[in-house]
């Protein structure tokens, strides 16, 4: 679904398979590192699926499509710049595919606003970092097994740097007044993501 996806995408604005098809390659192989754990296909997979559930309500699915495919493309543990080199990444593969300006600076948007998940005043990126959050509200099951797979990735600090830096992120979230922007997700996924989020601290 992944590649099907990103082949009908790119196919709107390019007709250069070749590049195409090594844009994708390079996606898989970015996301297939051995280093990741959490940040795989099964990451842009979920949240796939939980923008399809948002669709209707989003005015430029294309954007969020490409957003999606390269917000977490550049992903270091020890860096503080992700979310920045992503967006640069993505900038110079879209304009390879020769997308409009205004689209290329909108996914930046989204794919920076990932660093914070801080209430935006662009709707689209409201659900897309809601979706990328999603996670959080999930069933505990799930939950811990997502965080299980953020420890592997950042097996390279031991629990002593490991611990407070974890519950500084989850207190963070928990200090917001709506973790979710908007009412959809806010409305499915806030009480659940709340509970798991203090179940977490506490086991630190």
């Amino acid at each position: 679904m992944l590649k099907e996806t990103f082949i009908d995408l790119a196919k709107q604005y390019s007709d250069n398979d070749h590049l195409i098809n090594g844009l994708w390659e390079e996606i898989v192989a970015a996301y297939s590192q051995k280093d990741r754990h959490y940040h795989t296909l099964a990451h842009l997979d979920h949240l796939y699926s939980r923008l399809l559930e948002v669709k209707s309500l989003i005015s430029n699915w294309d954007t969020v499509l490409f957003s999606l495919y390269y917000h977490d493309i550049v992903y270091d543990v020890k860096a503080s710049d992700n979310e920045k080199q992503s967006a640069q990444f993505a900038e110079e593969r879209m304009k390879q595919l020769y997308l409009p300006e205004e689209m290329i600076e909108d996914c930046k948007k989204q794919i920076l606003a990932t660093k914070t998940h801080l209430q935006n005043e662009h709707s689209d990126t409201n659900y897309f970092t809601d979706a990328d959050l999603s996670v959080l509200g999930e069933d505990w099951e799930t939950y811990r097994a997502y965080t299980e797979k953020v420890r592997k990735e950042y097996a390279v600090y031991p629990d002593l740097l490991y611990n407070p830096g974890r519950k500084k992120v989850l207190r963070h979230f928990l200090e917001m007044e709506k973790i979710f922007k908007t009412d959809y997700f806010h409305e499915k996924l806030e009480a659940t993501a709340r509970q798991n989020i203090l179940k977490e601290i506490g086991r630190y």
